[in-house]
């Protein structure tokens, strides 16, 4: 039995058709439908109907802002990450981890490896810049620092200062040593110049008379003065005996850690407060500035125990001999054995007050200047019609909020490394000042009127002659000036003015960049871990 063949297709194929239908957005007042279509004869028809469904013939827009997820650089590292969907639905990371009612553990943990590694390369990059910048922050250059307390005489005796010293420790001599020394010496050979011994302290020490003093100036200690810059102290850290190139990486892991917690702590304390206090704001306006400052302050309040390990293991000595911390989890331990606990790490005024006023006054002028400028320019500039003004405004808040923000940082690193109640002294790789301060405002005062901003520091000795005496007369004068070593005295030499903007020009060089990458990239999220810098 054979099957019979299949029926023909020839006639059931049909061409598509080449018809074209616009609709309007649903909700729409207008109804209207065009249609257009090419017949076989080459006549082409068309029908447009219009609905009186609203008497206003023009119709409004149909668009609205977007509002975008905010960018993830995870998922630069790897786009197979980028959970975010077209429905609303799934627009949120955490809830397609959840599939079927159960966590998908190995997409979470890609997602948290992924971010992790980042977040460490990204702190790793910008981590030298913060330890250049924080010792030239801590280290403490007086005005004098080039200056020694005796003369010295065209041989290198000391006179003046110095040799009297000497006289008062041989007032006990007899005269008749002298005497008896003096009989046996050649009237013709002149009597050999003895140098002032030098002071000491109870325990027989020399006293240190600068801080340029390689003799008494401790072996873990950098010399001060000579980095003006954070890429010059970076050099000096990396070629100092004590140091080494790898402790331009020192208190990295706290670092990141820090950033990580900080750059998921703040938004969550954001959303909860706005959602706690501003429920039913739209999507499409922005909260009050007071919610992002509050969630910029209670995060660095948690956080400041982290900052002031950070601060301190920077700072510090990378020797082993004299190191104070062996790490973070050692640095925390011992602070709160020795600095009063809990209490004395968050509330001391020392480290609460300053903390505070950081938290606040960075993010308000962040938050705050780039509007105010914007409104300057002009009443419509805003970051999504005017990018490029916007981008120029945000840039010029930026240099302007660090001419505020910078001295308080600089006062809070200092506060930082004194040591309280039963801790010992922290022995820093930079010079810091011998006396403590005692407060914001103090630090800031004796900065002003204590230290110098001639960087870098060069020493300065006058030369006088046999008898003790300077040289006098218009050859002695320039012959004096010819061997000194340092530079024309400049007014920055009576100022620390200098001390509190330690950094300034990479601050505002990594603004630039950022700039620069946001107008290149389009203002698609410029900064893209740049800013960190």
């Amino acid at each position: 039995m054979t099957t019979p063949p299949p029926p023909s297709l020839r006639n059931l194929y049909t061409e598509p058709s080449s018809v074209w239908t616009f609709s309007p957005p649903p909700g729409s007042g207008t109804s209207h439908h065009v249609t257009s279509g090419t017949g076989t004869g080459g006549s082409t028809s068309s029908s447009v109907t219009a609905g009186a469904g609203s008497s206003n013939a023009t119709t409004t827009p149909s668009f609205q802002w977007s509002n975008r997820p905010a960018h993830n650089s995870i998922f630069d590292l790897s786009p197979s990450l980028d959970l975010t969907s077209n429905d609303s639905s799934s627009s949120s990371v955490f809830g397609s981890l959840v599939k079927g009612g159960g966590i998908n553990g190995s997409l979470l943990v890609k997602t948290l490896v992924a971010s992790a590694v980042l977040q460490y390369t990204s702190s790793a990059v910008a981590m030298p810049w913060e330890v250049g910048k924080m010792l030239l922050q801590v280290q403490w250059v007086p005005r004098n620092a080039a200056e020694e307390e005796g003369e010295e005489g065209e041989h290198g005796e000391l006179v003046g200062e110095g040799a009297a010293a000497e006289e008062e420790q041989e007032d006990g001599a007899s005269d008749t040593s002298h005497d008896s020394e003096s009989y046996f010496v050649d009237p013709g050979v002149p009597p050999a110049k003895r140098y002032a011994p030098r002071l000491t302290d109870e325990q027989g020490y020399v006293i240190r008379r600068s801080v340029l003093e390689e003799g008494t100036r401790p072996e873990y200690i950098i010399p001060v003065g000579t980095a003006d810059g954070v890429w010059a102290m970076m050099k000096c850290v990396g070629t100092f005996p004590g140091e080494g190139w790898l402790s331009l990486w020192k208190g990295l892991l706290t670092s990141c850690v820090t950033e990580i917690i900080s750059t998921t702590m703040q938004p969550f304390v954001h959303n909860f407060l706005q959602s706690l206090l501003f429920p039913n704001l739209s999507p499409f306006h922005q909260p009050p500035i007071i919610l992002p400052v509050i969630s910029h302050l209670f995060t660095g309040f948690v956080l400041s125990p982290l900052d002031l390990i950070r601060t301190r293991l920077v700072v510090q000595s990378q020797s082993i001999r004299h190191r104070t911390y062996s790490g973070p989890i050692d640095a925390l331990s011992q602070i709160l054995r020795d600095e009063g606990g809990l209490n004395g790490v968050y509330f001391h005024p020392h480290l609460f007050i300053p903390t505070v006023i950081d938290s606040t006054l960075r993010p308000l002028v962040s938050l705050a200047l780039p509007g105010i400028l914007a409104s300057q320019l002009g009443s419509n500039i805003t970051e999504e019609t005017h990018p490029i003004a916007w981008g120029f405004a945000e840039l010029a808040g930026s240099c302007l909020g660090l001419l505020v923000t910078l001295p308080l940082e600089t006062a809070r690193r200092r506060l930082q490394i004194q040591t309280r109640g039963s801790a010992k002294p922290l022995r820093t790789c930079v010079e810091v000042r011998p006396v403590p301060y005692s407060g914001v405002v103090d630090t800031i005062y004796h900065i002003l009127t204590e230290e110098r901003s001639d960087l870098p520091v060069r020493r300065r000795r006058r030369r006088t002659n046999h008898a003790g005496e300077r040289r006098e007369g218009k050859d002695g004068e320039e012959k004096e000036k010819q061997e000194e070593d340092g530079a024309p005295d400049t007014w920055l030499r009576y100022t620390g003015i200098g001390q509190l903007y330690r950094g300034l020009t990479m601050r505002l060089t990594a603004s630039a960049v950022v700039f620069l990458l946001g107008l290149v990239s389009g203002g698609e999220e410029a900064d893209g871990g740049w800013a960190e810098i």
